[in-house]
């Protein structure tokens, strides 16, 4: 049979799951999406069922395989990625202990406060990440207040590992978790890619639970008879271990030497960069420190819940409403939207506004609010609607300010923008001259599973050099947008009043509830 041509990339996401397959030079051959079932049986739990995960697997595989018409045994390779802070996991049999405890479950948030109170230095300057919802405060709310299920846990894992090690027919002390998720564990020393004695012994987390780590092109074993049935694939296909959805995106929009910053613009606006030093943003709490899918690069980020959604939330209230009821219109509302917000001076006239609505995630105060601050009877719609853009980029200064302060030598030389908000050149435009770095966007549309999809084609000895394979495919869509010098420097009072009003408003909002 001829040199095998295909691979397959599945990313396993919060609400979908979606299948795509690619040529080995690049090109997107057929992609399927399946909805992935989310229960909410109380006030604050979020679960997921695991075998949901598998079951919409096994659907997207079969039918983006179907649609493509490329026989299955064509295809060399599979790897997933997955939602990162949420934590499942098995029994001795490898099938669900628990259900899976979302990243959107806040039942540990008890947890998180006892871990910061007494062990926070230590999580974040071994982890890379302060505490926060994510998998050692999970595992704690399950060993406290469920003991029953957790004395059933053979191993806490992610949705990659439980999807790919059923494929594979793996048994509970085979189970894996590859090296990008180790910041959200709480229980890792990150920069040796180990689990911490040291955290484990602390936290009173039996090592055992823990699941080998690996690199994520470890082949982690093929495709069994059954599980080929179930996804339409020929037995035998390789399975590599994959890694956290964010790492599959960054590798996917080539965001792989130092220096390289990267700009998801979506419902949440997060900003990752590129450094070949590992850092622990012990002093500020605001910055988490992500291994790369490449070796020797690790991609230190923050982000703002709603920074997206601000923008519509201020689309649908303000922009385009009548006495509270959401008008009909066919043009293109945000990009009416954003035109009218350029018609406003730099800096809004001095109008401020924080965009954390829901609670600012980076560092973590859940009891901030959103606010406008400056307003007065001159300013106008087009004011407020550049100060929720600009807000988002006065958020990525304070980043990148953390991150240059850390690392001096670092130096950025491009930021590439992804997601819904990056069609936007006025708003990218905006981005570039605050942070004084390029702005480029890319001809791609799809970055993760591409990048699971690379992640398996090394694992079949297709691809070498992941980093150079990568850039290869990430091409850029026209030039980059250059920061204007003059705008830059006048920006830069403006990123200073921000940063201190958010610290004014730190203190307004928790001393508020304290009192």
């Amino acid at each position: 049979m001829a040199t095998k041509q295909f691979l397959l990339g599945i990313d396993l996401g919060t609400s979908s799951t979606k299948a795509a397959l690619y040529s080995v030079d690049g090109r997107l051959i057929a992609q399927s999406t399946v909805e992935v079932p989310i229960y909410t049986p109380r006030p604050g739990v979020v679960e997921q069922e695991n075998d949901d995960f598998y079951q919409t697997a096994a659907e997207s595989v079969r039918q983006c395989v179907l649609q493509s018409g490329v026989d299955s045994r064509q295809i060399a390779a599979l790897a997933f990625d997955s939602q990162m802070a949420g934590v499942g996991s098995i029994d001795e049999k490898y099938e669900p202990a628990t259900r899976f405890d979302s990243w959107l479950d806040m039942r540990c948030q008890p947890y998180i406060e006892q871990i910061d109170a007494e062990y926070g230095d230590l999580v974040t300057r071994l982890s890379g990440c302060p505490p926060t919802c994510d998998h050692g405060p999970k595992i704690l709310w399950w060993k406290e207040e469920r003991p029953e299920a957790y004395a059933r846990v053979a191993k806490f894992l992610m949705p990659s590992a439980y999807v790919a090690g059923r494929m594979a027919g793996l048994t509970a002390d085979e189970a894996f978790i590859d090296y990008t998720f180790l910041h959200f564990s709480a229980l890792s020393d990150a920069q040796n890619g180990t689990w911490s004695d040291e955290l484990c012994g602390a936290l009173g987390v039996d090592q055992a639970k823990l699941p080998r780590i690996v690199e994520p092109w470890h082949v982690v074993g093929e495709v069994q008879e059954d599980a080929a049935k179930q996804f339409g694939l020929a037995p035998g296909t390789l399975i590599a271990a994959g890694c956290g959805d964010t790492a599959a995106n960054a590798l996917g929009a080539g965001i792989v030497r130092p220096g390289m910053v990267f700009d998801v613009a979506g419902t949440a606006s997060v900003l990752a960069a590129s450094t070949g030093t590992f850092m622990a943003d012990v002093k500020n709490r605001a910055l988490l420190t992500m291994r790369s899918v490449i070796p020797d690069l690790w991609n230190p980020l923050a982000y703002i819940g709603g920074g997206g959604q601000a923008l519509r939330w201020f689309r649908d209230n303000f922009f385009n409403s009548l006495f509270g009821e959401v008008q009909p219109r066919t043009e293109d509302l945000y990009t009416e939207m954003i035109k009218l917000a350029e018609k406003a001076p730099l800096g809004a006239d001095d109008l401020f506004f924080s965009p954390h609505l829901g609670g600012r995630i980076c560092p973590s105060t859940p009891d901030m609010r959103g606010a406008w601050i400056g307003f007065s009877w001159s300013h106008t719609q087009a004011h407020f609607a550049r100060a929720v853009l600009e807000s988002v980029a006065f958020e990525y200064a304070y980043y990148l300010r953390i991150l240059r302060e850390a690392i001096p030598d670092l130096e950025l030389t491009e930021t590439r923008a992804i997601g819904g908000g990056a069609r936007s050149n006025i708003w990218n435009q905006m981005k570039a001259d605050v942070l004084g770095v390029p702005y480029q966007r890319l001809r791609r549309t799809e970055f993760g599973s591409w990048g699971s999809a690379m992640i398996a084609g090394k694992a079949a000895g297709i691809f070498d050099d992941l980093a150079e394979v990568a850039i290869a495919h990430a091409q850029p869509a026209g030039k980059p947008l250059l920061p204007n010098p003059d705008n830059h420097k006048k920006y830069q009072p403006l990123v200073e009043k921000h940063i201190a009003l958010q610290e004014t408003l730190h203190d307004t909002f928790v001393d508020t509830l304290k009192n």
